[in-house]
């Protein structure tokens, strides 16, 4: 896990008052590294002769506390709890050293020997009555040659100079038979989720060795097995309202004051297939990847392999807007199949105000699209450098207005343009996927993770 830290401002409390009341900052957010932690390591479950990779899937931030930072970490099994603060770092001083080397320096005040009152340590030794004597010394003293200087522990003092330290405080695991595929932390600050394909746990975050199961959808006979949970995630504001996803393309909301297993769902939302139109690839391209809550709570962002949609609480029977990701890939599904792309799992994000939402696609590139209605932004960026390079032969119908300061390559409605013909004639590289985004809760600020890099785009 590395950690970054945003460095411009003085005061970081300050300017996230200021753009919560939509003052517009003249400089652009700045970030530094921080520090990094293993958070797993690889593991070997004997039971089931089934290895473990320390690979990370999900990762969440909790609530802070005594300025410390504190996020959860999952891999396919086990869920961890990460303490990360700082600390000042502490340094050995006072340590004996050569006694001749000492007073070239100076000599200790306080310097305590063993001397007969002849000043003659020999007489000590014969049984003479021997005194303590603590002399101050000055910066000449020499200590006699024949005395003998008392013990003089190390003290450990806090320098200037700190690091941030990762502690682990609670391991979470032996609780799920299946790959973890989702975390989310509840509204409430006490408790969170973890899901797989087929179950949903509730756990306490300060308790490890007990979690309750409050979704379970696997039947009794796994022939019987029709769809897997995909995602799910808590309401930001309803502590007691959690959303799943699922491989068959629904979203189910669940309200967890009905009953302790959540067996049934308070509603559904699923969008009716429309006739004539199923093939051999419908239900994989229709399983759900990843689910999101609207900051407000009112609007839930789903991605399937080909389109976002965005839903209305209020409104079960169909979204209210379908965004198209990468509908050139229609014709190639047949290909995709083959290479096994068609079950990547892209993830989606919505902006702190709730006005626009992104994903990415294939070749490192991903789209934003503005949802106020009756607008047709879709702007579609590359996580490079240079993000706004045409590496692409566009085919617009009409110019649209895009994100300001994003950069403009073929804004169409919706998202339905011709992005399929490289300049070179090639295909799209496939092995190049931006998987992973995130907007920032306050800021139009977006995160993109493409190969081994993190991208930041700021408008």
């Amino acid at each position: 896990v590395v950690l970054f830290e945003r460095t411009d401002g003085k005061d970081l409390r300050l300017r996230r008052e200021l753009e919560r009341t939509g003052y517009v900052t003249s400089k652009h957010p700045e970030y530094r590294y921080k520090t990094e932690f293993q958070s797993h390591e690889p593991e070997f479950d004997y039971l089931k002769s089934l290895e473990i990779e320390e690979k990370i899937n999900k990762i969440r931030w909790c609530q802070t506390a005594n300025g410390a930072l504190f996020l959860l970490s999952t891999n396919d099994k086990t869920v961890k709890l990460w303490k990360v603060s700082e600390k000042k770092v502490k340094k050995v001083s006072e340590m004996n050293v050569d006694v001749s080397s000492q007073m070239g320096n100076g000599s200790v005040i306080g310097e305590r020997q063993l001397l007969s009152p002849k000043g003659d340590a020999s007489w000590a030794m014969n049984g003479g009555s021997s005194h303590w004597t603590s002399p101050i010394l000055s910066c000449n003293s020499i200590i006699p040659s024949d005395s003998i200087p008392s013990l003089r522990l190390p003290t450990v003092v806090c320098g200037n100079e700190s690091v941030y330290v990762a502690k682990c405080r609670r391991v979470y695991a032996h609780a799920h038979d299946y790959h973890i595929n989702s975390i989310s932390n509840n509204s409430d600050g006490e408790t969170y989720i973890s899901a797989d394909d087929l179950r949903i746990n509730l756990w306490n975050l300060e308790v490890s060795d007990q979690s309750f199961n409050i979704v379970d959808i696997k039947p009794a006979s796994m022939e019987d097995l029709t769809e897997v949970i995909t995602s799910a995630e808590f309401h930001p504001i309803q502590c007691n309202t959690l959303a799943y996803s699922s491989s068959k393309g629904t979203i189910r909301l669940v309200d967890m004051r009905q009953s302790a297993l959540c067996d049934k769902h308070a509603k559904i939302f699923e969008e009716q297939e429309a006739l004539g139109s199923r093939s051999f690839f419908t239900e994989i391209i229709a399983s759900i990847s990843d689910v999101k809550f609207a900051k407000n709570g009112r609007y839930i962002l789903s991605r399937d392999y080909m389109t976002l949609k965005l839903w209305d609480l209020n409104m079960e029977s169909a979204p209210i807007a379908t965004f198209k990701v990468h509908e050139y890939l229609q014709p190639k599904l047949c290909d995709l199949y083959e290479n096994d792309s068609i079950f990547d799992k892209f993830e989606c994000c919505l902006s702190g105000d709730g006005l626009h939402v992104a994903s990415g696609s294939y070749s490192n590139l991903f789209r934003v699209f503005g949802v106020v209605a009756g607008s047709d932004e879709a702007t579609t960026l590359e996580a490079s450098k240079t993000p706004t390079r045409r590496r692409l032969v566009q085919t617009p119908t009409k110019p649209a207005r895009s994100l300001s300061n994003f950069g403009r390559r073929g804004s169409n409605r919706r998202g339905n343009e011709n992005l399929g013909i490289e300049i070179n004639g090639g295909a799209f590289d496939f092995t190049s996927k931006l998987l992973h985004l995130a907007w920032h809760p306050s800021s139009n600020l977006i995160a993109c993770a493409a190969s081994n890099s993190l991208y930041m785009y700021y408008a």
